[in-house]
């Protein structure tokens, strides 16, 4: 609820009159809480990791702006979900992801060995420079929607079935033998759509060093895509945030009410970390 929402439902209930300001400076209270969250030790060692931004309307010296809040969300050992930070309104570049990966690492985060994320500005520099080992590995669902955002209505079914041949390949060598197939017989009506798939093959192949299970956790962001679906719920009543502060403690809310419902492990998860285990034996214990 908006501050004037909650306001005017005191107001009906108690007959209390609080003012939208004194209710947001009572909420202002879980600011506190906020940044002992943000820096709360983390784990040392998270299997996958998703990263993604989810857009706001914030005003700022009265003017409304378009703000980006960047998740970043963890998958730890033992196969459970974890928002592992939010951060507000800074612009995607190398740099910026540089400092909020070394905050990771600060607040105790060795190691990841997968992270998964659209083609964010600069994440793979970033990504390289503080957890080199880490593999990467480009949102297949994001590249599909790059690649059909020209195709006419009446080819979508057919092309997106040609496309599942190569990122549905048991390995890399068959994936691009499959490509070059889609390429033959498109190419010559839809180039730049197929281009996206050459300019990011090498963030795409990491998917066949794994097991089909681990391929269905990591070849798409909507775990973190449906996490900012949740936000886009708890914030649609508000147009525009009156601050970042503002925002933050609606998506650190939204989070809290979220996580809730995380009680329950991914599927194979025990599958899953053995594969790892043998994969990375040294790194993930």
């Amino acid at each position: 609820m908006s501050t004037r929402e909650i306001s005017d439902s005191i107001e009906d209930i108690y007959g209390v009159q609080l003012s939208a300001t004194m209710i947001s400076n009572i909420t202002d209270a879980v600011l506190e809480e906020i940044e002992e969250w943000q820096k709360r030790p983390l784990k040392e060692v998270y299997p996958i990791v998703f990263i993604d931004a989810v857009h706001f309307n914030v005003k700022q010296e009265n003017v409304i702006v378009k703000k980006a809040a960047y998740v970043i969300l963890g998958v730890t050992t033992e196969g459970f979900k974890e928002v592992l930070g939010i951060w507000i309104g800074e612009n995607e570049s190398a740099k910026y992801w540089l400092g909020t990966l070394n905050e990771l690492k600060n607040r105790g985060v060795k190691d990841i060995l997968i992270i998964c994320s659209d083609g964010l500005k600069g994440i793979n520099e970033a990504i390289k420079a503080v957890y080199p080992n880490a593999m990467q590995q480009r949102c297949i669902v994001h590249l599909i929607r790059n690649s059909v955002k020209f195709v006419s209505y009446k080819h979508l079914k057919e092309f997106c079935n040609d496309l599942r041949t190569i990122y549905k390949s048991n390995n890399e060598k068959e994936a691009r033998e499959n490509l070059e197939k889609v390429k033959d017989k498109w190419n010559s009506i839809y180039p730049t759509s197929l281009k996206v798939w050459e300019d990011n093959w090498e963030a795409i192949c990491t998917l066949f060093n794994y097991s089909k299970e681990l391929r269905r956790i990591m070849y798409t962001t909507n775990a973190i895509e449906s996490l900012n679906r949740s936000y886009r719920k708890y914030t649609k009543t508000k147009g525009v945030f009156p601050s970042d502060n503002s925002l933050m403690k609606c998506l650190f809310l939204a989070t809290k009410n979220v996580e809730k419902k995380w009680t329950t492990r991914y599927p194979n998860w025990d599958m899953i970390y053995n594969e790892l285990n043998i994969l990375y034996p040294e790194r993930l214990n």
